[in-house]
Parts: structure tokens; sequence; C-alpha cells
């Protein structure tokens, strides 16, 4: 019988609502579900500073360091991870077990399908997860990112009010119900039926396209746009932040400096720098689309 490990970190519950939606077409096979955990676990909801805080070493990717976890098997004939992106990057525990040689050896020679829980913004995060795969020997055959479709500043809104105050209902009574939609999360078995299929023969060649073929998966060109520089940008608040702390105090204070920042960009700067983005999308067709597909297809072979 085909052996899948399904690995994953859910702070809040919802990437697991997934997962276990997502993996009930491989009933018929010997699924070992892990859920990892931080030796010291981040709360949730979170408080506004902790959230914050976690940044730095979000971005640089220096995670905590997981509780112990157990696997069923010391090989297996493919691995589900599911993830969460935060700052533009895998969560601090996605990002931990990528690092952990007792993960990497199982990804050894091992077909990888990656499950991303959302907010909006997942491509620089995939970028990420692919290279520590195949670092490590292991290769991607499937991605399913399901995400908040509310437009990105009001679901900029909802997931606040969401991760601080941990309820998952519309903000000021009006506001979209944050995170990934109720529908998407049942049907999210859909996108696994492809993978299932191919399972057992381990020719994965063509999967890809027959989940994208399925609807719900897309990316838009003003994310491309508005990850592509917010990467960078975390980056060098990241390292300014590391260097600026020598005490608990003073990096308090450089947090607090990068949230406004962020505020500040995300509801002033950007707004403008669309629009012009917009008015010249039609003129970049092209080289739109060509980004759509790399990233659709990121690290998979067509």
């Amino acid at each position: 019988m085909k052996k899948i490990l399904a690995i994953s970190y859910s702070q809040s519950g919802q990437l697991d609502e997934i997962l276990d939606n997502f993996l009930k077409p491989f009933s018929s096979f010997d699924i070992d579900r892990v859920k990892v955990k931080p030796v010291n676990d981040f709360p949730f909801p979170w408080t506004s500073p902790v959230f914050f805080d976690a940044m730095p070493e979000t971005v640089l990717e220096e995670p905590r360091e997981l509780a112990p976890y157990e696997l069923a098997h010391d090989r297996y004939d493919l691995v589900i991870l599911g993830y969460q992106p935060w700052y533009l990057s895998p969560s601090q525990p996605a990002a931990a077990l990528l690092q952990d040689p007792k993960f990497r050896n199982v990804l050894k020679d091992t077909p990888v399908a990656t499950v991303i829980g959302a907010r909006n913004m997942w491509l620089k995060s995939q970028e990420s997860i692919v290279r520590e795969v195949e670092s490590a020997g292991g290769f991607l055959v499937a991605n399913v990112p399901l995400i908040d479709r509310v437009q990105n500043h009001v679901s900029a809104f909802t997931i606040l009010h969401w991760m601080l105050t941990g309820q998952k209902t519309k903000k000021w009574g009006f506001l979209p119900v944050p995170g990934v939609s109720h529908e998407d999360i049942v049907t999210a078995d859909k996108y696994a039926e492809p993978l299932a299929a191919a399972l057992p023969t381990a020719n994965f060649k063509g999967v890809q396209k027959q989940i994208l073929d399925k609807g719900g998966i897309n990316v838009f060109a003003s994310i491309m746009l508005v990850e592509s520089r917010g990467k960078m940008l975390f980056k060098v608040w990241a390292n300014l932040i590391k260097k600026k702390s020598t005490t608990p105090e003073i990096r308090a204070k450089w947090v607090n400096r990068f949230k406004w920042y962020l505020v500040t960009a995300l509801f002033v700067i950007s707004p403008p720098i669309l629009i012009i983005y917009t008015l010249l999308r039609p003129i970049m067709f092209m080289k739109i689309r060509k980004n759509k597909q790399h990233y659709l297809y990121l690290g998979i072979e067509n």
C-alpha cells in the first residue's frame, strides 16, 4: 500500500480543516497525519506586539525550535506539506520543519505536494519552500494555494480582526468573513483527485495542469507586483531590526516603527502605485502572463 505523509502546522485550525478535506481522495492509502508545533508555540489569537515581533525571524527564516514529533515510516511515496505564509515567507514552524534533518531525510527522492492556506500572498513563500524541498533532494509535483478571495485592502482589515480576536466573523457586522471561504475549504478534495489518481503509478506529469483545470486557483498581477517589492523591503526591515535590537526595549521600538511603515505602505503608498500599474497592464500583458505561469508551476515539471 502506498504511504503518504501529510504534515503541517495550523495556528488557527483553518489549515487542518483544509487538509482534512484535501485528504479524502487518499482514504484507500496509508496516511500518516502529523501536526507539528514549536517548543514555545505562537499564541492564537495573536497579540499585536507578538504578531509584528515575529516578522524579522520569519523573513530571515530563523525559526523557533519544533517540539519532538514522530513519523510512522522512514520513507513515503508522497509527502503533502501544508503551510501558511507569514510576511511573504513560510511560517516559522514550516521553515523549522524544512530545516529539520529528520524531515529532510524523508524528502530525499520523494514527490512533494504543497497545500497553502493564505490571505492572498503566497508566491515568495513558495519560492522558499521549493528551494528547501529541492535542496533536501525532493521534487515538487503539485501546489494547491487556497486564499481569501476578498479585495486586498479589505482582507487586511478582516484578517487582522480574526488573528487578533480569534473570531472568524464579520468585522463591524458587514465586512466579509476572513480567511479561506467555507466553500473552498469543504471542496478542497477536488484538487487532490488528480494527485490521488497519479499516486499508484507515481506518474505525476500533468497533475498540476489537471489541478488548475479545476478552476479557482489563480495568480493576480497586482499581487505579483506587491510581493516582488514587499519581500525585498521586508528583508531590509528584518535585518535592520536584528542589527538594532541590542535590548528588548530597543527591539520593541524598531518593531513598532515597522508596524507603522507596513500600515502606511499598505494603505497610503500602494494604492496609487497599483493604479499606475493597472493602467500599464495592457502593454505588459505577455510578461504578466509568463510570470503567472511561472508561479502556477513553480518548481513543477509541466
